[in-house]
């Protein structure tokens, strides 16, 4: 006996050998004579439900119903039946050595109805909504059985009405389901066979006196329609039902339920009201709750004009629905609808609010996976919908999702024909850049934003300067030296947009941390200094601004060198590198059409830059942020052009000559090809012209002499590398000087002869060659060269 006894109980105390659940703690109520037990799976611990029912022998009258009920629930499927999933039957002994016979029942994970009403506790119009979004799932199910499949439940009641994780009334209790023969009329017999489970409170008139003929001549769902209305007085009593004379107690229905109650419990069988008729004709089922979950449970049958109408009024419409209803039912059908595609794009709005409302490990199981799903989308509006709203979810994402799952899909609107999408995935950096890999940061992120920072609209110019100040502290420090100076200094303070060169002094300043004493000496203050005589008012204010803060940069740490202390030549503790700064402003429409562009307001060097919002680009909160004034100068002129302007350096090209080891690694600024170099400041232009004038002036002369100016001055000018205004300096010629014996024609000359200018024209013939040779030879002391010929000619005389 004991070795049969271990092998049904299988060792684990948690029920029979080949039953694949654990069996845990039972409710404290189950319909009949059966014990409901929460469970889970052996094999993935999913949670179930387990009933169980037991008997003195196999003839047992309560187990013969049991197993008419496990049939019946095997078979009959519907959304509103409790879903079976596994049954098995054994034999075990008791603490009498008396052995039993054990019918198990696994099913979806349930409640009883009873234990969840308590656990809600809900009150007022929210309880009778939910009340009435329960009854029409329960009046569905019985309308099933007795119309579609001619069976007769025969004990619906709030006991055998269970609820699901998701909040669903579900009928269950089929121990006494029987087919309905009332179109046989030679029968005479007991049409439901286990009628004497039912408790006789729960028995209309013609069941309790066993009038068979009565029942058969009656329409199938005349019983049904009597258990369905004690469910209703139970449910809104919050009584169990006793005696079949407290059915006539209304005072707890609701007046507009109250007429089709009363039609539900007549008297006579054949005018009880058709479950089906309840669910059409009554007006208590018409409330938000129920026409919510109706539309979301044939989303698929609704048009996009509904599904979008739906889906703009669904966030509001959720703030006035119970919330663990809405959390529990709305937000499982939102998440699949999404997934599948059902949902228009609107509907992301609504799942983020009602994700706002769960637990931070709630949110990482019923929101984030169909988050990462979503950022798969080919749909342009899904996607715009979630960069919108990263700020919302993005903290939530743990670094391995964003780095392998979320960040390759979000890369593809870097490269994206619209620009507002591209300002859209600039701007989600914000968020995701912190969770991203070293290898992903270089390898891929700052090659894209290299392009950005030439792209067409000033506004993605302006913020992708913005972001590389804002995720510095996250770049390694050799990424740091290779990108920071070349990113600020060559493109942003060179851009012809203002807000951009405003952004790019804004950036040095918030980065200060990062540079040496070296760099801001002969990197950052030589062009910071050029922008002093910015013609925006604004750019200017910064600039000075900046130049202060490095000024006093280097003044610190030539103190700290006097009094013997060799720390780092960036001051860590400067305002500017406390906070992030924000977004300058935004230009572009949803359609990527570029709006009306402003320049940046001044700020102080410890704030944030500007941000601005357009109609239609929402714009990242950020803190220590400013409000800009935007306005309709300047350097708006210059929007039309799609050129980019960049500068012919490169980022990658640097001055103090770092390198990557790895070239498959390289981040993309020296793969930027340099643009047409733009038309300088009037102020810059004087500069740059100076620069090109050799040390003595002459007089203009022919053609085929300008080629040889700039060889005589080429030697004199310094290294760009070593030249502290090599970055707007003009570009050195491509020519390499010839040596000074190379023969030249015939025009030198004049051009090194004083008085060509007044002296008689050329005579027509060609010059002998060897007066070419002596003018070239006495080149050196041109303007001698009358004075000694007369001088030879009249010693020669005497």
């Amino acid at each position: 006996m004991l070795k049969f006894l271990k092998g049904v109980v299988g060792g684990s105390g948690t029920g029979p050998k080949d039953l694949p659940y654990n069996i845990g703690e039972p409710y404290l109520s189950a319909w009949g004579s059966w014990t409901h037990f929460r469970g889970t799976s052996k094999d993935d611990g999913t949670p179930v439900s387990i009933f169980s029912i037991s008997g003195s022998s196999a003839q047992d009258g309560h187990l013969a119903a049991a197993r008419n009920g496990v049939k019946r629930l095997r078979t009959v499927r519907h959304p509103n039946i409790l879903s079976f999933l596994h049954s098995t039957e054994a034999e075990t002994v008791d603490a009498s050595s008396a052995v039993k016979q054990i019918i198990y029942i696994v099913t979806e994970p349930v409640m009883p109805l009873s234990e969840k009403i308590k656990e809600l506790n809900l009150q007022g119009i929210q309880r009778d909504e939910y009340f009435a979004c329960g009854l029409n799932q329960i009046a569905k199910a019985v309308s099933f059985l007795n119309n579609d499949c001619k069976l007769v439940h025969a004990n619906v009641c709030l006991a055998s009405v269970v609820v699901t994780q998701t909040l669903d009334w579900k009928l269950h209790a089929f121990d006494v389901l029987s087919e309905f023969d009332g179109g046989n009329e030679s029968s005479a017999g007991q049409m439901l066979q286990f009628a004497w489970l039912v408790g006789p409170q729960y028995k209309p008139t013609e069941l309790l006196k066993s009038d068979w003929a009565a029942i058969r001549k009656s329409p199938p769902w005349a019983i049904d329609s009597w258990g369905l209305g004690c469910l209703i007085y139970e449910l809104f009593s919050g009584l169990k039902l006793s005696k079949t004379e407290e059915l006539r107690n209304t005072a707890s229905i609701p007046k507009s339920l109250l007429p089709d109650y009363q039609r539900l419990l007549s008297s006579t069988p054949s005018r009880r009201l058709n479950t089906s008729k309840l669910i059409e004709n009554s007006e208590y089922f018409q409330n938000k709750l129920v026409d919510t979950i109706h539309f979301m449970e044939i989303l698929n049958l609704k048009d996009s004009v509904e599904k979008d109408t739906f889906f703009r009024k669904l966030p509001n419409l959720v703030e006035q629905l119970p919330r663990q209803i809405v959390l529990k039912k709305l937000l499982p059908l939102l998440a699949s609808a999404l997934e599948f595609g059902s949902a228009a794009a609107p509907a992301l709005t609504a799942f983020l609010k009602m994700g706002s409302w769960l637990s931070t490990e709630e949110f990482s199981v019923k929101v984030l996976p169909t988050i990462v799903k979503l950022f798969a989308s080919n749909d342009r509006a899904i996607r715009v919908g979630l960069l919108q709203h990263i700020d919302q979810f993005g903290e939530s994402l743990s670094a391995q999702i964003v780095d392998e799952q979320v960040y390759p899909h979000v890369a593809t609107g870097f490269t994206d024909t619209s620009a507002f999408l591209r300002e859209l995935t600039l701007k989600s950096m914000l968020v995701l850049a912190p969770k991203l890999s070293q290898r992903t940061i270089s390898g891929s992120l700052l090659k894209y934003l290299s392009k950005l920072q030439v792209d067409e609209e000033p506004a993605i110019r302006t913020n992708t300067t913005i972001l590389l100040g804002n995720i510095a502290s996250h770049l390694n420090d050799g990424t740091r030296k290779r990108v920071l100076i070349n990113a600020f200094t060559a493109r942003a303070l060179r851009d012809t947009f203002s807000p951009a060169r405003g952004a790019g002094i804004m950036a040095l300043c918030a980065t200060s941390s990062y540079y040496d004493i070296t760099e801001i000496a002969t990197r950052i203050l030589p062009n910071v200094v050029i922008l002093t005589i910015d013609p925006d008012n604004d750019v200017r204010s910064k600039a000075f601004q900046a130049v202060d803060q490095f000024l006093q940069i280097v003044k610190q740490s030539y103190e700290k060198t006097d009094s013997g202390d060799t720390a780092g030549g960036g001051i860590s503790s400067l305002p500017g590198n406390a906070s992030l700064l924000g977004w300058a402003m935004s230009s572009l429409t949803l359609k990527g059409k570029p709006s009306e562009q402003a320049p940046l307001a001044p700020v102080n060097t410890s704030a944030s830059l500007t941000k601005t919002t357009s109609n239609a680009s929402s714009v990242v909160d950020t803190p220590s942020t400013v409000p800009a004034h935007v306005s309709s100068t300047t350097d708006f002129a210059d929007h039309h052009i799609t050129e980019s302007p960049t500068s012919t350096d490169g980022w990658g090209e640097l001055e103090n000559g770092i390198h990557e080891e790895n070239e498959s690694d390289k981040d993309g600024w020296d793969d930027v090809e340099p643009l047409e170099e733009p038309k300088p400041y009037p102020v810059l232009a004087n500069i740059q012209a100076a620069q090109k004038r050799p040390v003595s002036q002459h007089v203009s002369q022919p053609k085929q002499a300008t080629s040889l100016r700039p060889k005589n001055t080429a030697k004199a000018v310094k290294n760009e590398d070593d030249d502290l205004w090599g970055s707007i300096a003009a570009p050195a010629p491509k020519t390499v000087s010839k040596p000074l014996n190379v023969k030249a024609s015939a025009a030198v000359d004049d051009d090194d002869d004083p008085w060509a200018a007044i002296a008689a024209p050329p005579p027509s013939t060609k010059a002998k060659p060897l007066s070419v040779a002596k003018g070239r030879g006495a080149k050196a002391a041109a303007p001698k060269l009358g004075a000694q010929r007369i001088n030879r000619t009249s010693s020669s005389g005497v």
